[in-house]
């Protein structure tokens, strides 16, 4: 076993402007600071290092406008996995420092926990770890249904078998209404860690049939033999992909200004 503090870790935050459901999300004022900045800010309080990758001046110039720190992408990629992949070679080619594991931070959620960054960290203690992310017991009663809420099932050694948008394990002669009482489900939480030389061989591998199927872009490191390991948490994870997610959570900005 190898103690996490042996890795230097970094986070990255993929940001981009456009987005059909909420253009100019990541500068959308969260209290009295914007979105970007406040997810920012959350995960300084786990990781020594963060950066905005994104590939707008704007998202830029905020960032270091509130004294983060930001590189700019290509317009061309098409998940926030490959723009990590991106970010961290100019990083490490601009300033010349090392990045064992990457931190990829949902750039939507500016509630997010330093406790569940550090649990990803927690796991690198494996040297066998290559990627890693979180997942979260469901409730009794809880809606499973909803497939822009992954799920997945685990081995027993708390790597990932599967991922999907349809409610997995099917549970036979078991009513539909019955399923969550009896059988744990788990629901996949977005945050994701990756030693820095997997993060570039997974994101030049071609997509899969899986992938394709379910729009779950971690189904194909699973078809190419990688094991992502999952640790639980307790917390939900509160993103916001439009704006009427953002009037629902009014509550907890209100809290907070």
């Amino acid at each position: 076993m190898r103690n996490e503090a042996d890795y230097i870790f970094t986070g990255i935050i993929p940001a981009r402007y456009a987005s059909s459901r909420f253009p100019g999300k990541p500068l959308t004022m969260i209290g009295n600071k914007p979105m970007i900045q406040r997810v920012y800010e959350q995960s300084l309080k786990s990781l020594t290092t963060v950066y905005v990758a994104t590939d707008d001046k704007r998202i830029f110039d905020a960032t270091i406008a509130f004294g983060g720190k930001a590189v700019m992408t290509s317009v061309k990629h098409q998940s926030g996995t490959d723009r990590c992949a991106e970010a961290i070679d100019i990083i490490m080619n601009e300033t010349g420092t090392r990045i064992d594991v990457v931190i990829n931070i949902q750039g939507d959620e500016p509630f997010i926990k330093p406790e569940q960054i550090d649990l990803l960290k927690s796991c690198f203690k494996d040297q066998e770890v290559k990627i890693a992310t979180l997942v979260r017991k469901t409730s009794p009663g809880e809606d499973i249904d909803n497939p822009n809420h992954p799920k997945v099932i685990l081995d027993k050694n708390s790597d990932a078998i599967y991922f999907s948008r349809s409610v997995i394990p099917f549970l036979r002669d078991v009513k539909r209404d019955e399923w969550a009482k009896k059988h744990q489900f788990y629901k996949h939480i977005g945050l994701y860690a990756f030693k820095t030389d997997t993060l570039r061989a997974i994101t030049v591998l071609p997509k899969s049939s899986l992938e394709i199927a379910e729009s779950l872009e971690q189904n194909r490191w699973l078809e190419n033999g990688y094991k992502i390991k999952c640790t639980e948490t307790g917390w939900e994870s509160i993103s916001i992909d439009t704006p009427e997610d953002l009037e629902r959570i009014r509550p907890l900005i209100d809290n907070i200004i």
